[in-house]
């Protein structure tokens, strides 16, 4: 088997076989195919595709092409979600309590942010003591006695992908919606879940701007999952404007505490209960959806999820006192309001604008080497659609800082007023089940 031949194969939008697929991913893997093969190979399939076969193919050659965690140890239906992204997107540390608490074992595998804030790591290391390195043998442990752990990301985790992301990103090949959803979910099936929920962004805060772009790469990874024989659904979310009102580590883990006390923003508190619905039901815990979703509604009214949330933070060395006391969570010294220069209704939320502004206050980094800062970040406090008198407080921008005019113009930059009343946006663009 010669690479020429596959480059030539795919440029004439012939499909490549599993073997051939196979014998690409581990080659380049292991160093024996060069990079501008692999480069050819890359722009010929952003401009002829792949079939559906040949990217199930393409998922399941980088999943085992490193770590794989066996979850078989666990017992029931293991179910995993995943987001691609977006500004303030708390669901993972909402999700994982309130639905482990309605008997679905979550085993988490997360890592750490690269961009606007930190990764669920992060937010949860915001609680003092809690640590995610942990063997997998406490992981699975913790699962079976708690219906819930989280375990950082190995190193060795789909290895092929990291390479090839990193060639895709320097030849202008990152966006080809076959090599996303084989990128997304040959992590997902590395992670050893039994089904998979997608929550798929869509919005100026998303990595797909467009509805249309947003449903293609929903169908494609639900597609992918189900040909492999896991149960995979999708869910497309807007990200339009930020989700909830946090953005920023501590500030996260805070809202998430609040939205399983029922006190959490409304649009945050929804999109977990859609999601939470999708995954009890996958896990066979509910005869339907609407099913799922009241019994998720009565574990967070009976206190049972805030509960869950507590015995999770202690079994990994953290201290569940936040809970009750979140002042205890790390503080940023300064709070500067964000006051309304004039009256009218928020028109617009530049979520990734607003992101960046908490990278530059410390919540994120910019590489993968950055230091974060767990306390700083940003609160909005209007969404699209509300009103707002001149003076009233927009945001509060929680720093350790003196210097924040950077920060104040780029969300005056962000946060758009009208004079006209506007419609908030829908937050559920489409659910896609296969």
């Amino acid at each position: 088997m010669r690479m020429v031949d596959l480059i030539e194969k795919k440029r004439d939008g012939e499909p490549l076989t599993t073997e051939e697929i196979q014998f690409i991913v581990e080659g380049y893997t292991e160093d024996s195919i060069p990079d501008y093969q692999v480069s050819a190979l890359l722009m010929a399939i952003y401009f002829q595709g792949m079939t559906e076969k040949e990217r199930a193919d393409l998922t399941m050659a980088m999943a085992s092409s490193g770590d794989q965690i066996d979850l078989r140890a666990i017992g029931g239906i293991k179910v995993d979600k995943h987001s691609t992204g977006g500004v303030g997107d708390t669901t993972t540390l909402v999700l994982g309590p309130l639905v482990a608490a309605a008997g679905v074992p979550v085993a988490k595998m997360s890592g750490r942010g690269l961009g606007h804030t930190g990764g669920t790591v992060d937010k949860l290391e915001a609680v003092a003591g809690f640590h995610a390195e942990i063997t997998n043998e406490q992981f699975i442990a913790l699962v079976n006695k708690n219906k819930l752990a989280v375990i950082g990301q190995s190193g060795n985790l789909t290895p092929a992908d990291k390479k090839l992301y990193a060639l895709r990103d320097v030849t202008a090949t990152v966006n080809s919606i076959p090599l996303i959803a084989s990128s997304i979910m040959s992590k997902k099936i590395a992670a050893g879940a039994d089904a998979i929920v997608l929550d798929v962004k869509t919005g100026a805060g998303a990595f797909m701007k467009t509805l249309e772009d947003s449903k293609e790469l929903a169908q494609a990874m639900v597609n992918i999952g189900n040909n492999i024989g896991r149960k995979t659904m999708a869910v497309i979310s807007d990200m339009s404007q930020p989700l909830g009102f946090a953005i920023g580590n501590a500030l996260e883990v805070k809202e998430a505490i609040d939205t399983l006390k029922g006190e959490g923003p409304e649009d945050l508190t929804e999109l977990c209960l859609v999601l939470g619905s999708h995954m009890v039901y996958a896990a066979g815990r509910a005869d339907s959806l609407e099913a799922a979703r009241q019994m998720l509604i009565t574990i967070i009214h009976n206190g049972e999820a805030l509960q869950k949330f507590k015995v999770f933070i202690e079994a990994q060395g953290g201290d569940s006192s936040i809970v009750d006391h979140p002042d205890k969570l790390p503080q940023a010294k300064y709070k500067i309001e964000l006051p309304a220069k004039e009256d009218g209704w928020v028109a617009e939320i530049v979520a990734d604008h607003v992101g960046t502004a908490a990278m530059w206050l410390g919540a994120g980094r910019t590489t993968k080497d950055s230091d974060i800062d767990l306390a700083v970040g940003i609160q909005l406090n209007k969404k699209i659609g509300e009103s707002v008198k001149s003076g009233e407080s927009l945001a509060s921008i929680y720093s350790n800082s003196e210097e924040n005019e950077q920060v104040i113009e780029q969300l005056y930059r962000s946060i758009l007023l009208s004079k006209e009343k506007v419609q908030p946006p829908v937050l559920i663009h489409g659910e896609i089940t296969g």
